[in-house]
């Protein structure tokens, strides 16, 4: 969907940091998109037009999927739902469990928020392994809404995230794949 001029751009700003967090890992940093308005504004309206007339709710995973997530979610006119690690939000709250690899987490959502029947796209900067936000995609559906799009800046292919996600049946879109 998004343009071979849109991904050439992003691919020329975002920088490639070995070894961080840990040796072996390569890092994408995208905070340089922040320092270009109009880079931001087509990443923006790429997001947009993936999820034009299909959602009536942006859910985005903390802390990243709010970069992107509450600009597509104003620009399309409906809410925005945050999605935060346990302890972070005021009860009353709905948790979700997942696995990491060392250990477990927790993500929560303000009680009442999402409504039943509504359906969400879940956003967040980075597909890897697809743990948290297939999570968050549990959390939607405890609440009687149906996700029925995922979108991410970036997806990175040999992690498997995306086929974690399929069992939901929604779309799942990233402008970049590695």
């Amino acid at each position: 969907m998004a343009s071979e001029e849109l991904i050439k751009r992003l691919e020329a700003t975002i920088e490639n940091i070995p070894d961080f967090p840990i040796p072996g890992i390569q890092f994408k940093d995208i905070s340089p998109i922040f320092l270009d308005p109009k880079l931001y504004e087509d990443v923006i309206g790429d997001l947009v037009k993936f999820s034009r007339g299909k959602v009536d709710a942006v859910c985005g995973i903390e802390s990243r999927g709010y970069l992107f997530g509450i600009a597509v979610a104003v620009a399309l006119d409906v809410p925005f739902i945050l999605i935060r690690k346990k302890g972070k939000l005021p009860p009353p709250v709905i948790s979700e469990k997942y696995d990491l690899e060392y250990g477990s987490a927790e993500i929560e959502t303000r009680e009442g928020q999402i409504k039943k029947g509504q359906k969400i796209l879940i956003h967040d900067d980075l597909l890897a392994t697809g743990g948290t936000t297939e999570a968050a995609a549990k959390l939607v559906q405890k609440q009687g809404a149906d996700v029925v799009q995922f979108s991410f800046l970036i997806g990175l292919k040999d992690l498997n995230g995306e086929e974690k996600l399929r069992k939901f049946g929604a779309d799942i879109y990233s402008i970049l794949q590695y």
